[in-house]
């Protein structure tokens, strides 16, 4: 008797399983399908959840990639603008350099002609030397520019090595 009562109530539970399908297909999917206790199904959803943990990890590392090249960038940009500035700097100091020489040439060269014509003029003296004066403090600028340009990387190194020590 046991068997009949063993198989009357494993009837009953298919019965009631089907009936339950029946069911389910009757009614529009309006939730997700309830998944019955199915080892596969276990297995499935235990890897969906490691893949699903695996992409949260790469989306943070993603994340924390774009946001140091996002300041690195940033970084990069500031600099950028800082030594494009240094060298505008640097350029107006050449150019001045440059004229003040032409302006001690051309003084120098009247010195020779008033020497070479036993005429000294001292206007001509004065002129050569102001322009000597002019090329000199525009030499000395350019340098400080120059100085300046070499000071502005080496600050940045400085301040790493004060944070390493």
């Amino acid at each position: 008797m046991t068997d009949v009562k063993q198989i009357e109530t494993r009837l009953s539970r298919a019965l009631d399983r089907i009936s339950s399908a029946a069911d389910k297909l009757a009614k529009p999917a309006q939730t997700a399908p309830v998944v019955e206790a199915d080892p596969d199904a276990a297995r499935l959803q235990a890897e969906l959840e490691a893949e699903r943990a695996k992409t949260a990890q790469l989306t943070e590392r993603v994340n924390a990639v774009r946001q140091r090249q996002d300041s690195s960038v940033a970084s990069m940009e500031r600099r950028l603008a800082r030594m494009t500035e240094q060298l505008d700097l640097q350029s107006l100091e050449m150019l001045r350099l440059k004229k003040a020489n032409s302006k001690l040439i051309e003084a120098n060269r009247q010195l020779r002609e008033g020497h070479e014509a036993q005429v000294i003029e001292p206007s001509a003296i004065n002129r050569s030397l102001v322009a000597e004066l002019e090329a000199l403090r525009a030499e000395r600028a350019s340098e400080l520019a120059e100085m300046e340009d070499v000071l502005g990387e080496l600050k940045p190194l400085m301040g790493a090595g004060e944070r390493d020590a």
